[in-house]
């Protein structure tokens, strides 16, 4: 891939923001160079598009089927040896707020008065009793997030699990009218600065010293997860899959549905697998791109990765991945934000692969329809883990619309007596000012709208395949 060469006016952005950015006491040398560094590849026009011609569907060697993986070993002490090695860190930069929560998105309520976090360390606590290994956890916040998941974490302190958190990298947001630093232009508090995607947690957990701390306790592998991934638990079939075959790097991928059309995909590209995402495709090839005919699978943000090689690659300041702009507009500024995704990485490990993997290890937490299905009977809850309920027959799960009065948590909660039983349920759209009573039933293809004024609907009532408007439809 070609650097162009930087012309002269930016080589003077760079020098300015040099220089800016050296009088912001806030953020340490390390964030500062990785700062520079990034907005200086970024005016340097690195190619980002993708030569479609070039593109060849991944073999089975290059994205292995879940099913071909070994069995997990049957003798508990190899279990044990293999779990010592591994690490598990979640994603816990995001805040709660498009679900109209306040603080760490991870401390939602899921099931039964659990949250995300609480799930997460009950499932590795029933891992280290289960075998007697020791499987830390590791929290990478934001600067959103840090003071909170301080706090929340003091909870655990009696639990068998070594919890650590650090923070990924605090980079200032630029002016896109003269590429200046936001803080240096008086933005003093939070909105000033932003966090550079999950892209950032390689060379964060370099810089926080955590990676050498875990190679000397004798740590391999990392499993990197969304924390509001349900469905992203430790599985030894990967493990030891790539323990044995020293894959450094693993990205766990999932037959697409036409609910994920926009996710990246993975591709065999010059001879090495890399993630295609749907910034990178040529205008006159999207659609081919969200067809589930060409591309069948999409990343699930699971990520699997060798320790070792994170200390190697970041240390030779080799990850350099695509750069995602994200155009953003506080207090009437219009700023930049450039970030970098994890999945991206995935070209420059040795071995890399993908493994197909069931949809189960996908189950994201991204807006109440989702929180309907994970507290519905859909689901049960064992050891932490949420079970999919064996009597749905259908391996999809229901599409679920909610209108805006149930986007905050508080109101989703308030309008369900209880959560309906969705065993049968196919679709479900619900606008207005609806309201369910207990011990519903929804089956098959269910829309309700309230047209006018409030519509309740009745405690223990069987809606199956109807069209509300009214209390008379019921």
């Amino acid at each position: 891939m070609a650097t162009a060469t930087l012309n002269l006016t930016d080589a003077e952005k760079i020098t300015n923001l040099k220089s800016a950015v050296s009088g912001l006491n806030q953020i340490s040398e390390n964030e500062k160079t990785g700062f520079v560094n990034l907005v200086s590849r970024y005016l340097s026009g690195e190619a980002q598009h993708v030569d479609w011609s070039k593109i060849k569907t991944p073999t089975d060697e290059i994205v292995v089927p879940y099913d071909s993986l070994k069995p997990t070993p049957e003798d508990p002490e190899e279990t044990k040896a293999l779990l010592d090695k591994l690490v598990v860190l979640k994603l816990n930069g995001g805040l709660g707020t498009t679900m109209g929560c306040t603080g760490p998105k991870s401390v939602i309520e899921v099931r039964n008065g659990l949250t995300f976090l609480d799930l997460i360390v009950i499932q590795i606590e029933s891992l280290n009793s289960k075998y007697g290994c020791n499987v830390p956890l590791l929290l990478m916040n934001s600067f959103n997030t840090h003071d909170d998941t301080q706090k929340i974490v003091e909870k655990y302190s009696k639990s068998n699990i070594e919890i650590h958190t650090f923070n990924q990298s605090q980079y200032p947001r630029l002016v896109v009218e003269d590429f200046s630093p936001f803080p240096c232009k008086g933005q003093t508090g939070k909105d000033g600065w932003y966090p550079p995607g999950h892209g950032d947690v390689f060379p964060s957990l370099k810089n926080s010293g955590k990676l050498d701390a875990l190679l000397g306790q004798g740590k391999e592998y990392v499993f990197v997860a969304n924390s509001d991934n349900l469905g992203a638990i430790v599985d030894l079939k990967i493990l030891k899959h790539l323990v044995e075959n020293k894959n450094e790097y693993c990205m766990e991928v999932t037959p697409k549905t036409l609910a994920d059309v926009k996710g990246g995909t993975l591709i065999s590209y010059e001879g090495k697998v890399q993630l295609l995402e749907i910034a990178q495709v040529p205008d006159e090839h999207v659609n081919e791109f969200k067809s589930i005919e060409k591309f069948k699978i999409f990343n699930t943000n699971n990520l699997w990765v060798n320790l070792k090689a994170i200390k190697r690659l970041v240390e030779a300041d080799a990850l350099k991945m695509e750069i995602i702009p994200n155009p953003k507009e506080v207090d009437g500024v219009k700023v930049l934000q450039l970030e970098t995704a994890a999945g991206a990485a995935i070209k420059f490990f040795d071995k890399a692969i993908g493994i197909n993997v069931p949809r189960s290890r996908f189950l994201p937490v991204k807006a109440t329809s989702d929180l309907l299905l994970v507290q519905s009977d859909l689901y049960t809850l064992a050891d932490g883990f949420v079970v999919r309920n064996p009597a749905r027959t259908n391996p999809a799960n229901p599409s679920i619309e909610l209108g805006p009065e149930f986007k905050k948590v508080s109101n989703f909660l308030s309008r369900f007596k209880s959560i309906p039983s969705i065993i049968e349920l196919d679709t479900l759209k619900v606008t207005g000012d609806v309201w369910f009573g207990a011990g519903i039933t929804l089956k098959g293809n269910v829309t309700i709208s309230a047209k006018s004024g409030k519509l309740e609907i009745p405690d223990g009532v069987v809606l199956s395949n109807k069209v509300i408007n009214g209390p008379e439809d019921i």
